[in-house]
């Protein structure tokens, strides 16, 4: 392995870790200003980050490009409060690792290939063994981890358009913005004894990833990079037992395991051989 990949699943890592991490600290301040108090918080520590660099000139944007921005800012207002108010229900690991089968579907969408009808019956099989439902469920916080998932699925299709029609960073900066005024009313009414916690959840679940991920993806393959996300529900649930305590059960390990196969083996494609070399590799995997 060179010292370029090296440095990028290094960097990777660290950006999952603080992520994960980050969502476990907001959680502390749950009992004081709620799991919307920190997604408020966390929202307008991401605008302060991301408006300054994106610079949008939103005066010059037409009605095109002003819709999908506004559903954007609505799907990450639900996304994140869907998704830190399962984590206060079910756990980090649990909740992060349903909302992971968002970008999952949209990878799977539309196929018909065997392999990833195959990821798809792994991934529902992963999310039985890891719910394993029954009377004791806690089956609201389980629907907030799903639609968490959806938001996150819309997201991605969302943030496709408005990349088609602005350019840079404008799209989500201005719909990180119009998510932050929508929590402006619950900002207000936040006590500052857990301010601390629900700032440094928005640090390191927003800038810190924010910044690691421009940094990789400069010279880390857009499809390694998207098999390298698969590592956020293990860092979920171990940011989980070491900031919050909260162990999972064997099923509950094997269940993560299982969507994290899933959503690898859904995105993991082999690279395409050039022209011009291809009846030399197969010369020499016949001869293998």
């Amino acid at each position: 392995m060179n010292a370029r990949a090296t440095a990028g699943i290094a960097t990777m890592l660290t950006s999952a870790a603080s992520n994960q991490a980050g969502a476990a600290v907001g959680a502390h301040a749950f009992p004081t200003m709620g799991p919307a108090g920190v997604v408020a918080v966390r929202q307008f520590v991401a605008a302060a980050v991301l408006l300054p660099v994106a610079r949008p000139d939103v005066r010059r944007f037409s009605w095109g490009q002003w819709w999908p921005v506004l559903l954007l800012g609505l799907v990450f207002a639900t996304m994140n409060l869907s998704l830190y108010t399962a984590i206060d229900r079910i756990g980090l690991g649990l909740a992060v690792t349903l909302e992971f089968l968002g970008p999952l579907a949209v990878a799977l969408a539309g196929s018909r290939t065997r392999r990833d009808l195959l990821c798809a019956a792994v991934a529902g099989f992963g999310v039985h063994v890891l719910v394993l439902p029954g009377p004791a469920s806690d089956f609201t916080g389980i629907g907030l981890g799903l639609l968490a998932a959806a938001c996150w699925a819309a997201y991605i299709l969302l943030n496709r358009l408005a990349g088609r029609r602005l350019t840079g960073l404008q799209a989500p900066a201005v719909a990180t913005c119009v998510s932050a005024l929508a929590y402006l009313p619950v900002l207000l009414t936040i006590t500052f004894e857990a301010l601390p916690y629900a700032v440094t959840a928005g640090l390191l679940s927003s800038v810190v990833p924010y910044a690691a991920d421009l940094v990789v993806l400069r010279f880390v393959p857009p499809r390694l990079f998207g098999v390298f996300m698969s590592v956020h529900p293990v860092m979920a649930a171990l940011a989980g037992l070491i900031l919050l305590g909260q162990a999972l059960a064997l099923h509950q390990w094997a269940g993560i395991l299982l969507v994290v196969l899933a959503n690898a083996l859904a995105l993991w494609r082999p690279a395409p051989v050039p022209r011009g070399f291809r009846s030399e590799r197969e010369g020499i995997d016949a001869m293998s």
